[in-house]
């Protein structure tokens, strides 16, 4: 049996997690283990002022609610059977008396990337973990920890034994967020690699500057979520996304060509150099110049912007963003379909991947694929 506290640190998230997995055959393949949640909180730091994450702050709120956290973690450890060696317990304070739990087997901890201050807070806390209970600590890569987690989430699901998790390997994850913007070909729990990875920002930093300047004032002034991207969805989509008449673009060319809006404005898409695309870079993502495209439109009007012109706008750097996204997807899966590897899952992973209408545009995307699903975590 293994019990994990997870100390997992995105910038703005202070998260902890007492996880443990268990299977009664000892031969068991690591593959087929069932797991178990006993205990996941997370405490937001309020950086709404600044409009984005502050570093200082974030680091502020670590340091305030990690080791409570850590404190309200450790009551939900299980006990500790009798007769067992001091060892393998530890005493952990209740309301009134000490109580003998089961001692973790290991820390894991965020270990990168991400925000120095942020990952210091909880590598720090780890250590001192490991420290004073003896015990391995595990240092887990941020994005590598987004791939896999559907195979955890299948293991918390799974009330069979023995059974083998999924996805499974091979699969392509697609992680999109704030920070990071990468495509990988997952072979194995430890055997990644990167096929195509942003060359300058991130797609959730463009959609969240983008939603700065599309939203009006009162919505992104009165938000508490300093992660717009959510906002500029529910604005662009006030009804359900399912409803919105979108068509995926049927080949290259039709992706690449871009008619004016009615309001006169058009958006390129990214490293399109050629209509056969044989010049489109297909391992990099870009977004940098679609937000600054966002900004001239939106910074050099005359007259404010009406709300039916913010929605088409909303919606337009949105598909145009997803359709980029696509395309190195659908050129990975050529590619390694060249090579003979067969993939049958994609998984969307990060916060972006929470966006209805990305998940849509995915389904429509890969349709003419048989047996290709979708899994968004």
């Amino acid at each position: 049996m293994e019990i994990t506290p997870l100390c997992n640190m995105p910038p703005d998230d202070t998260s902890v997690a007492v996880l443990e997995t268990a299977d009664n055959n000892p031969s068991a393949s690591p593959d087929s283990l069932s797991a178990h949640l006993h205990f996941h909180e997370k405490v937001t730091a309020d950086n709404a002022q600044y409009r984005g994450v502050h570093p200082m702050v974030t680091l502020k709120s670590h340091n305030e609610h990690l080791a409570p956290l850590i404190a309200k973690a450790l009551q939900f450890l299980p006990p500790s059977p009798p007769n067992v060696s001091p060892s393998a317990s530890i005493a952990v304070r209740s309301t009134d008396r000490w109580l003998q739990k089961q001692k973790p087997d290991f820390v894991s901890v965020t270990r990168g990337p991400g925000l120095m201050p942020s990952l210091s807070a909880g590598l720090q806390t780890a250590k001192g973990l490991v420290v004073a209970w003896q015990v391995p600590l595990v240092g887990v890569n941020h994005m590598q920890a987004h791939a896999l987690t559907p195979r955890l989430v299948h293991a918390l699901e799974s009330r069979n034994k023995g059974v083998e998790r999924e996805p499974r390997f091979p699969f392509l994850s697609l992680l999109v967020s704030g920070g990071h913007t990468m495509l990988v070909h997952s072979k194995g729990l430890v055997r990644h690699s990167i096929l195509a990875r942003t060359t300058d920002i991130a797609i959730g930093d463009m959609v969240d500057k983008a939603a700065r300047f599309i939203l009006p004032e009162d919505m992104v002034g009165g938000s508490k979520d300093v992660m717009y991207g959510r906002l500029l969805e529910a604005f662009a989509f006030p009804a359900d996304v399912e409803g919105y008449n979108y068509t995926a673009p049927a080949t290259r060319a039709e992706e690449l060509s871009r008619k004016p809006s009615q309001w006169g404005w058009a958006l390129t898409a990214p490293l399109a150099e050629t209509r056969s695309g044989s010049k489109s870079k297909p391992t990099e993502f870009s977004f940098s110049g679609l937000g600054s495209a966002v900004e001239r439109i939106c910074k050099g009007r005359e007259t404010a912007m009406t709300g039916a012109e913010r929605i088409d706008l909303a919606r337009e750097v949105m598909t145009v963003a997803f359709e980029h996204l696509a395309s190195r997807v659908v050129m990975a899966l050529k590619s390694l379909d060249a090579e003979s590897e067969s993939i049958a899952t994609l998984v969307l992973s990060g916060g972006v991947a929470s966006n209805k209408f990305l998940q849509k545009l995915y389904v429509l995307a890969v349709t003419s694929l048989p047996r290709f699903r979708i899994i968004a975590n």
